[in-house]
């Protein structure tokens, strides 16, 4: 359809509703989709799903990085008296001290361990009495020391945790993007409605007017003597039908506006119209390419095998239940103490710890197998539901080529059906300004031409829907011949127009 012919419509559709203003906005299928992918309330919330998930992982992420951290505490005070067991005396101790403890620990993901450096330095001026007498020490002291923590004999947690969150963020994307197609499909629905509403409306009017001229013929016939006044009578209400059939499109049709603008977050008060091109140019679609688009890039599927990983995963964990497992740890360092600061490691201590410790388990009563069992059936249920997945998205392939060559069908059927009820309303107009029909004849042929216009507009409108459908099952345009599977992706700039 040429510039020209898109101009004259679209005048014609704004002379036709009789309800514009300065303020209304004309929205096409193109900006509605755009829109709705930006403020329709379920994208919005499927866009907050997925920024946290991204969010989480980022967190995930971070925890795997050196972790440093410095303890203070600037002054500790105590005064006390105890009993020593040993001399069998009391014991009158005060103690004056400060210290700062820095640590930095680096996670090991490859093994589960985590190897750590830390440095405690203190100022210490204590004084005690002990066998009737009193001592006191006053000095700086520091222990430094690295230290490696190793699990033995059991699973890695903390990538398994790694990739559990990895799969949660890929899983979150996913729905993502399938709730926007959903909304790209319900605001294609919305707005087809919408067209077809406007469109009952202009030829309800046009009817509307057809029913005025044909009241004043029958009119002018009774004024004249021609017929009988019965004929003017029922002409008239055929007039005011008519008139009650655009009023109730009318309401109809802000009503439709009312949930369309919901749909796309936008204010209820705002005068929206939208304009379309229906018209249809088959598009050849095989139906083995068709299967083959989808089964490749259905998000689905790709859903249903993280299920099975992650199910794998419920399998490992279920499997350490009362497990034999085990932890090493070794540590060695310096210490160092004197009067002076910077005389503390003149005659410096060497610290080493080792350390192996295992944890046995000896009787379950059958906790660990029941739980194994339960996780394989889990298990064995996302494999199955992976198989069933990919049946049923063939089968609505299917399905949608099947309608597709159909409506294409019905469109030449209704085409003609158009052309045939025109001309047949045509010719019963003649005869009814000649006397030889009656109004109420007259008004078949006239509901019949509004229903067969109203018919095509319907069957143009389900064919873009059914290459909508299609285009929305295999991810994949027939009608430009390119995938769209990277634009349905492209979550980041998502991110961006925010």
């Amino acid at each position: 359809m040429n510039t020209c012919v898109k101009g004259m419509l679209l005048l014609m559709m704004l002379l036709a509703l009789g309800h514009q203003s300065d303020a209304q906005r004309l929205m096409t299928l193109e900006q509605s989709v755009q829109e709705a992918l930006q403020n329709s309330p379920e994208i919005v919330r499927a866009r907050l799903g997925l920024e946290r998930s991204r969010e989480l992982l980022g967190a995930q992420r971070a925890s795997l990085k050196s972790q440093f951290r410095l303890n203070v505490t600037p002054l500790e005070y105590s005064k006390n008296r105890s009993y020593n067991e040993a001399l069998q005396e009391w014991i009158d101790t005060e103690t004056t001290s400060s210290s700062g403890d820095l640590s930095v620990a680096q996670p090991i993901l490859w093994t589960d361990g985590t190897i750590s450096l830390n440095n405690k330095f203190q100022w210490l001026d204590s004084e005690s009495s002990l066998g009737g007498g009193s001592g006191a020490e006053t000095g700086f002291n520091n222990s430094l020391n690295l230290r490696l923590d190793q699990p033995i004999f059991t699973y890695n947690k903390r990538k398994l945790e790694l990739k559990e969150i990895e799969f949660d963020y890929e899983n979150a994307q996913l729905n993502y993007a399938i709730q926007a197609l959903n909304v790209e499909k319900q605001v294609t629905q919305y707005f087809y409605d919408l067209y077809q509403k406007q469109m009952e409306l202009i030829t309800s009017r046009e009817e509307w007017e057809n029913r005025k001229k044909s009241f004043e013929i029958i009119k002018n016939k009774v004024d004249a003597g021609l017929t009988a006044k019965e004929e003017m009578m029922q002409a008239e209400l055929d007039m005011m039908s008519s008139q009650s059939t655009v009023q109730n499109n009318e309401v109809q049709l802000e009503n439709i506006k009312d949930n369309f603008k919901q749909m796309m977050g936008l204010p209820i008060e705002e005068e929206i119209m939208v304009i379309a091109e229906v018209s249809v140019l088959p598009v050849d679609v095989d139906l083995k390419e068709a299967s083959d688009y989808a089964l490749t890039n259905r998000m689905e599927i790709r859903q249903r095998q993280i299920n099975i990983e992650t199910g794998q995963f419920d399998i490992i964990k279920t499997n350490a239940t009362n497990e034999f497992k085990g932890n090493v740890a070794l540590s060695v360092g310096l210490f160092g103490n004197d009067e002076k600061f910077p005389d503390i490691y003149n005659n410096p201590n060497n610290n080493q710890d080792v350390s192996l410790s295992l944890e046995v388990p000896l009787w379950d009563w059958g906790e660990k197998k029941a739980r194994l069992k339960a996780a394989q059936a889990a298990l064995k249920t996302q494999e199955y539901n992976l198989g069933d997945e990919k049946k049923n998205i063939i089968m609505g392939i299917r399905q949608v080529h099947r309608n597709l060559n159909n409506t294409l069908i019905q469109i030449d059927i209704a085409r003609k059906n158009e052309e045939n009820a025109h001309l047949t309303y045509e010719i019963n107009l003649e005869k009814y300004k000649n006397g030889d029909l009656t109004s109420m004849d007259l008004n078949l042929f006239q509901n019949q031409l509004t229903e067969k216009k109203n018919a095509l507009t319907g069957a143009l409108i389900s064919y873009k829907m059914e290459l909508l459908n299609m285009k929305l099952q295999t991810l994949y345009d027939f009608e430009n011949k390119v995938s769209i599977l990277p634009e349905v992706m492209n979550y980041e700039s998502m991110f961006d127009n925010k």
